[in-house]
């Protein structure tokens, strides 16, 4: 069993969305423009945008220090990690994957 095309094109490009809004966000920060709301962020996140956001913090050194917004961002990545962890025992992905 091997993942579908669209499925890869479809992380793909929602972890580019991801990295554009988290520099969205950061260019609006400095320049005290209306922000992109951090449950919009967490969103991208939860969807699957979390590797790009992961990049995008490190990049634009954005949404590094808030407590809050990392504990809830880490719980995300957690929660994909289970997942995927579930999905490649359940259906036996281990060995199509490698």
């Amino acid at each position: 069993m091997s993942l579908p095309a669209w499925l890869f094109c479809f992380y793909l490009l929602l972890n580019l969305i991801t990295i554009i809004v988290y520099y969205l966000d950061k260019r609006a920060a400095r320049q005290k423009e209306r922000r992109v709301s951090e449950t919009t962020l967490h969103l991208l996140a939860l969807l699957g945008g979390w590797p790009g956001a992961i990049v995008a913090q490190q990049l634009f050194r954005h949404k590094t220090q808030k407590r809050v917004f990392k504990v809830v961002f880490w719980l995300t990545v957690l929660l994909h990690c289970a997942a995927i962890a579930w999905l490649i025992a359940e259906h036996d992905l281990g060995r199509t994957l490698l």
